[in-house]
């Protein structure tokens, strides 16, 4: 992750999306491999494709640009993909070129941005997954918050996505434990707009929730310890378990704010950076 933030230190986060008929816009992200999902985002790309050349017909230089536009996203894709994914990138493993490629295309795509006001756009509210994130990001600091406490040889970071409706985002974070203990870490913030392109966030709350235990892949080393820890939270008094339960709430209000910048918004696509 240190490499990262030195190669990247403007880029706070790629989210994507692919909305549904939900109330908010809401789908996987860009899987990078195959699947339903995948193809039918590149069904929609080539009926988007032929519905621009048939909308833009006698204006050949706004075709030529939205041409240039999907292909830089097509392009940001590939190399997603050739960096190892999200998975790479929450591990350290993707590579210094493999970073600076990324930023590159990431660069290409900003500059082609076709939402003028994205702070106040609908294409903005809705479930985003991300991506690409740098230091400055909500994602990083969930991602610290996880393996400052958990060693990443026990912890494996899944996904991670923000759902951003009426002002506020919530960030999740699933997590495993030693591949048999599933979590998640939710962050919510507070999103104010000070312009166009730029947005004030505010933390609120940080809640580490109560595991849930796969049962069938504990290692049969472990299952008697595992039945004894049951047994033990069973006995406690119900106001503990309760609150055990509830998880760990992290009150954040007034600890940490940031100002942010939307440089790329469409549908499918958002890209932030710290101020």
């Amino acid at each position: 992750m240190a490499s990262l933030q030195a190669s990247l230190p403007s880029i706070s986060a790629i989210w994507s999306s692919f909305p549904d008929s939900s109330s908010i816009n809401s789908a996987s992200i860009v899987t990078l491999t195959s699947s339903p999902a995948n193809d039918r985002r590149i069904r929609r790309r080539l009926r988007c494709k032929a519905m621009v050349q048939q909308a833009v017909q006698g204006a050949p230089a706004a075709y030529a640009k939205e041409m240039e536009r999907l292909s830089a996203k097509e392009s940001l894709l590939l190399a997603f993909k050739d960096a190892g994914g999200f998975e790479a990138l929450v591990a350290g493993k993707t590579t210094n070129m493999q970073q600076i490629d990324v930023n590159e295309r990431i660069t290409g795509l900003e500059r082609l941005n076709p939402t003028p006001r994205p702070t106040t756009s609908p294409f903005l509210e809705g479930r985003w997954n991300f991506e690409w994130f740098g230091s400055g990001s909500p994602g990083f600091f969930v991602a610290r918050f996880i393996f400052e406490r958990f060693p990443p040889t026990l912890a494996n970071l899944s996904n991670m996505d923000v759902v951003i409706k009426d002002g506020k985002a919530n960030i999740t974070a699933n997590f495993k434990l030693l591949n048999s203990i599933e979590s998640k870490f939710s962050l919510s913030t507070k999103l104010l707009v000070e312009g166009p392109l730029r947005l004030k966030e505010e933390y609120i709350e940080g809640i580490l929730e109560s595991p849930t235990v796969i049962e069938e892949t504990i290692p049969e080393q472990l299952k008697g310890a595992f039945n004894q820890a049951v047994t033990t939270v069973q006995q406690l008094p119900a106001p503990i378990r309760d609150a055990i339960s509830s998880g760990l709430r992290i009150p954040l209000s007034g600890t940490f704010q940031r100002l942010f910048m939307i440089s790329y918004l469409d549908e499918e696509i958002l890209v932030s950076s710290t101020l």
